[in-house]
């Protein structure tokens, strides 16, 4: 099998999956509890090291760029760079993959083991949807916690790149605002929150595909946990190309 083919195989089996959790959610029941599970896990647990990655992302962004800008006597501009840079592109991007790597690839593991011990099989003699059941809970959970830690990302980013600034360069705080405050435009904002949103659409689906899919017993879960995050890594950091074209066409069309 090609990899054309290939591609077109699992595009099939994500869009499918896609659909019959958007058509389960029409129906009962509906595992509101399973939700707030889920993002316990996907949004509380993951808050520690996203937070953690936005802070050190925006304490480098000052470290390596502060220097250029007061070359050309431009240091007073430090934060609208960060702000930039984080709320655009490193903050959904960098959130999406931390929870690639922790939530993706538990997911994976979590339904490949469902599969082979024919805990899925029951479920489905029982009369009840897997799909329902285990992929739309952690579809809906992930589509509203990635937002949500993308943009703690971003503002623990933007409060190390200060802390840098301030510390290290004696860069003043209330200017190191202003300048964050020219960098965050509705257009920043508004790509800050559509990417991750796409991000975890594309992380749920993938991890979920796989988990579900699994095959070749205990030695397949390991194989689906790791297609299922280096997919989704990958997924994450092409889409972010074309989104990032898209959003930029249509918003500077519609605002400006």
């Amino acid at each position: 099998m090609n990899l054309i083919t290939q591609f077109l195989f699992e595009l099939q089996a994500i869009t499918n999956l896609l659909w019959r959790s958007i058509k389960g959610l029409a129906k009962k029941p509906r595992y509101f509890s399973d939700i707030i599970v889920q993002m316990d896990q996907i949004g509380v647990g993951s808050l520690g090291i996203v937070v953690l990655t936005g802070f050190f992302t925006g304490g480098v962004l000052i470290l390596q760029a502060y220097p250029t800008l007061a070359y050309y006597g431009a240091q007073s501009n430090a934060g609208q760079g960060v702000a930039t840079a984080l709320i655009r592109e490193l903050g959904p991007v960098l959130s999406a993959l931390m929870v690639a790597g922790r939530v993706g690839s538990a997911i994976a593991a979590e339904l490949g083991s469902m599969v082979v011990s024919q805990q899925i099989a029951a479920m489905r003699a029982l009369g009840t949807s897997p799909v329902r059941k285990l992929v739309t809970p952690r579809l809906i959970a992930m589509l509203i916690c990635l937002p949500l830690l993308t943009i703690a990302a971003d503002l623990f980013g933007l409060i190390g790149g200060g802390i840098v600034a301030n510390q290290l360069y004696g860069l003043d705080t209330n200017t190191y605002v202003a300048s964050v405050r020219t960098g965050t435009d509705i257009n920043a904002l508004l790509t800050g929150i559509i990417k991750p949103i796409f991000f975890g659409l594309l992380i749920a689906l993938i991890s979920c595909e796989k988990g579900l899919t699994t095959t070749g017993g205990t030695a397949g879960v390991g194989v689906s946990t790791t297609q299922a995050v280096v997919l989704s890594s990958i997924c994450v950091i092409i889409s972010d190309f074309f989104l990032s074209k898209l959003l930029q066409s249509a918003l500077e069309s519609t605002l400006f």
